[in-house]
């Protein structure tokens, strides 16, 4: 078997395992079942955003202690996280892995 050839059949083995795993997990979803992960990811963001803007107008002339930054990389992480696993949500629906009814 050539490579492209081997390389087509990965790809297609890829895809049904996956389509296989992941398309059962979430029965009957419809477009406005991914409006709480997008509220929940736009929230982490706005969080994220604001603490920015708190910290720079609290110490607009000196860094910030610890503890702000701190704060700060919490909601970045949670931020940062939820933008991943939205990601791959929008993969997972880009490459037929998870049928997504719309109305």
């Amino acid at each position: 078997m050539d490579n492209n050839r081997l390389l087509l059949a990965l790809e297609k083995a890829i895809k049904d395992i996956n389509r296989e795993i992941i398309n059962p997990a979430f029965e009957d979803l419809a477009i406005e079942g991914l409006d709480p992960v997008i509220n929940l990811t736009a929230r982490a963001r706005s969080d994220y955003l604001k603490e920015l803007f708190a910290i720079a107008q609290e110490f607009p002339d000196s860094q910030p202690p610890e503890e702000r930054i701190n704060a700060l990389r919490t909601h970045r992480l949670c931020y940062q996280e939820l933008v991943s696993a939205s990601q791959a949500l929008e993969t997972a629906i880009e490459r037929n892995y998870l049928d997504v009814s719309t109305p």
